[in-house]
């Protein structure tokens, strides 16, 4: 092979070896600049940022229920905390406990297993027992209700 065959080749590797070089330097440049607006973009002012701190809780403990329609075949197994506004509801709501507690289970004894089975059940259910209860409480009110444990047998 002569020379000049053999410097052509060279230099051709070499501005392929160099532009193939300058190619990743100004992707990688790019992609870090993408990253970097996308975290902006996406991060939210600290003053924006408000810790949600939850109120009160009251545990109902776990309840136990046979279905409504199911001849004793199917039961609900739940332990439920209720949020609430302030210590005044917590008062209000230690207070009438049994009665809190029997309607709580009268509104659960009444679902059928197609009522509750689905989300859109659970979060219905949440909302009927949360309006029964801000309805018994008359000081003070529920903000929210948690199912801690969830079963259907």
């Amino acid at each position: 092979m002569s020379k000049k065959v053999l410097i052509i080749i060279i230099a051709v590797v070499l501005l392929f070896m160099g532009t193939m070089g300058a190619g990743f330097f100004i992707l990688w440049n790019k992609m870090s600049q993408t990253v970097n607006q996308a975290q902006n973009n996406t991060a939210i002012p600290e003053e924006e940022v408000k810790e949600e701190k939850l109120g009160p809780i009251f545990s109902l403990g776990t309840l136990i229920v046979n279905l409504s329609g199911s001849g004793g075949k199917r039961y609900l197994r739940t332990k439920i905390e209720f949020e609430l506004n302030d210590e005044a509801s917590l008062e209000s709501i230690t207070n009438k406990f049994p009665l809190v507690k029997d309607s709580i289970l009268m509104i659960l004894s009444g679902k059928k297993y197609e009522d509750i089975s689905t989300s859109e059940g659970k979060v219905n259910l949440r909302e009927e027992i949360m309006l029964k209860l801000n309805e018994i409480m008359k000081e003070g009110s529920v903000k929210n209700i948690y199912f801690t444990e969830f079963v259907i047998q």
